[in-house]
This record gives structure tokens, C-alpha cells and sequence, in this order.
């Protein structure tokens, strides 16, 4: 009997890629080869399937480091993670699981941080899912990172860029695009939200085809300092700034976790429907990767205290 083919899936492609599908309609791709500083994420697909995040700065080739969705921060042990032209760089170093499903698809990665030297500094491992949003079209994507420093101790020094970073499509942007900046408070514009604590974050805008979508960034409780303090411009740029307010040092003996949830949405942000995703998010357990228990597979991706794989 032929298995039925997973309505979400992951599936890798030439030239080191990966590409998350939902119904056989592409909702995010995951570009991870050696010719990129770092790898990112792009594009990540609205309901009416235009990008809602774009490459680079609309105006500026200074940012050209602002590649969609992408881990990086400014200044690890003094080096710079950040900036485009530097010898520091993120690599990918291995897959461990690529997971297809009837409600989610997602990937476990291994990805290395390098010093100067191309000595590894720290591990990154990256759990990345998605599953299809609560209207038609409409796409959620949960990001789990753990960092573990190769030494005993390593610092993250006070910054407002890092960890995850999104910037959007131009159209959008406020500045650009006359889109709208609005936190879990309330307030919208770069000036009242910039530098302010909220538990999300959203940017919407127009989209082609008359219509309005957004993401909508979400910091889970249980990260370090949460709620977070917010990094946003009008420009297109926003990002949940992790050390903004102090250092961070993180022991080789306990790991940093972060989680954070991005949702691609149609029309405007509406803050009933975010404070359910929130909600929601706040009590998913963290997902681990295990050996598995099945032929012709190495690894599992499944929720801690969970006794089945992710469905």
C-alpha cells in the first residue's frame, strides 16, 4: 500500500537549500551554502504568496547583511557577528533530521560559529518548523536555537543587534511601504516602540493584489529577560535585541535556549488572534532531537516529555 504523502514537508534541493512546503505550495526556504557569511532564511511566503521579507536594504548596500531571516550578533567574545566583510563566520556543519507530517514539517540543524581563525567557538543547534497558520494561507514558523560555547564560558556582550533578525519586504516597511509597526502594547511607530519590552512584535503592510499581511514576531516566556526589549526601524527592520539592556555569558554546562515564533499573516495584525498564538506558544514544550527507534532513520525531532515523534 502506497503511504500517504504528508500534507507538510521539507525538501532539500540542489545548491544547499531546503525548501518547507504546506499542500505542495512552497512557505519558507532555507539557503545554508558556504558562498553566504551566515545562512538565513528566504523567502517567507504570506497567504497571497509574495515574499513578506526581502534581501538586503531598500536604500542602503551597507546592510547588505540583512538577508530575510537570519541568526547573527554583533559582538560574541568581542567578535563581530554582524557585519558583511569580516573573517568571523556561521556554518552549516551537518543535518540531523528533516521531519514531513500531516500538520508540520521541520528540520534540525548543526551550525558552527567560527572565530578569526576558523576555530569553532560555539555550537548552534537549530530546530526550525512550520505549520500552517490559523487562516487559509496563512503560515507559522517556530525557531528553537541552543547555544553551547566550545570553551567553559563565553559572552555576549551588550548590543542591539542578535540574535534573530527579520527584515522585511519594502512594501511593508514604514518608510518604504507605509506599513505599520504595532507591539503587544498597543503602541505602534519606530519612536514609541523601539528600545520598549513587549512579549511581540508585528509589521504589516501592503501586499500585491490590494491586500494587507504581516509578520508577527513573538519572544516565548521563558527566554532570558522576557519580555524582550525590541530593535525596530521604519525601515523594514526588526528584532527581538537580546542583549540590548546588559551582557549575557553562557556556560558550556547550560546551554542557551531561545525560542521565538514568526507568523505570516493575512490583513491586519489583530491582537486577539495574537495573544492566542501567544498564549498557545507559551505552553508548547521545547523540541528535542532523539535517536529513533525506526528503520532507516538516525534521528527524531519530538516535544520534551513527549513519547512520539512531532506528528
Amino acid at each position: 500500500m502506497p503511504h500517504p504523502i504528508p500534507r507538510c514537508q521539507v525538501l532539500p534541493l540542489p545548491n544547499d537549500e531546503a525548501s518547507f512546503q504546506i499542500d505542495q505550495q512552497e512557505r519558507l526556504r532555507w539557503h545554508f551554502g558556504s558562498q553566504y557569511p551566515r545562512p538565513f532564511f528566504y523567502p517567507l511566503n504570506g497567504p497571497r504568496g509574495s515574499s513578506l521579507t526581502r534581501m538586503g536594504h531598500p536604500g542602503d548596500v551597507g546592510h547588505d547583511h540583512h538577508r530575510s531571516i537570519w541568526f547573527a550578533h554583533h559582538k560574541v567574545n568581542g567578535l563581530d557577528f554582524w557585519r558583511e566583510g569580516t573573517p568571523q563566520k556561521i556554518r552549516q556543519k551537518g543535518w540531523l533530521v528533516y521531519h514531513d507530517g500531516q500538520t508540520e514539517a521541520g528540520m534540525a540543524v548543526q551550525l558552527g560559529w567560527y572565530n578569526e581563525q576558523q576555530a569553532e567557538i560555539m555550537e548552534h543547534l537549530l530546530i526550525a518548523v512550520v505549520r500552517p497558520g490559523p487562516q487559509a494561507g496563512e503560515t507559522v514558523l517556530e525557531l528553537q536555537s541552543t547555544f553551547t560555547p566550545k570553551a567553559e564560558t563565553l559572552t555576549l556582550d551588550q548590543t542591539n543587534f542578535g540574535f534573530l533578525a527579520v527584515r522585511v519586504a519594502k512594501n511593508i516597511s514604514g518608510y518604504f511601504g507605509g506599513g505599520t509597526i504595532t507591539n503587544s502594547a498597543g503602541l505602534q511607530g519606530e519612536k514609541a516602540v523601539f528600545g520598549q519590552q513587549a512579549a511581540w512584535m508585528d509589521y504589516s503592510g501592503a501586499v500585491p493584489g490590494n491586500g494587507v499581511e504581516g509578520i508577527t514576531y513573538f519572544d516565548h516566556p521563558q527566554n532570558p529577560g522576557h519580555p524582550s526589549h525590541w530593535h525596530v526601524r521604519e525601515d523594514g527592520w526588526m528584532g527581538s535585541a537580546f542583549c540590548l539592556a546588559s551582557s549575557f555569558t553562557i556556560r558550556r554546562d547550560q546551554p542557551l535556549q531561545l525560542r521565538y515564533l514568526l507568523h505570516a499573516h493575512s490583513q491586519p495584525v489583530a491582537a486577539a488572534t495574537a495573544q492566542h498564538l501567544a498564549t498557545t506558544f507559551s505552553k508548547l514544550p521545547a523540541y528535542e532531537v532523539v535517536r529513533a527507534e525506526v528503520p532507516h532513520t538516525r534521528h527524531q525531532l519530538r516535544r520534551v516529555g513527549a513519547t512520539e515523534p512531532a506528528p
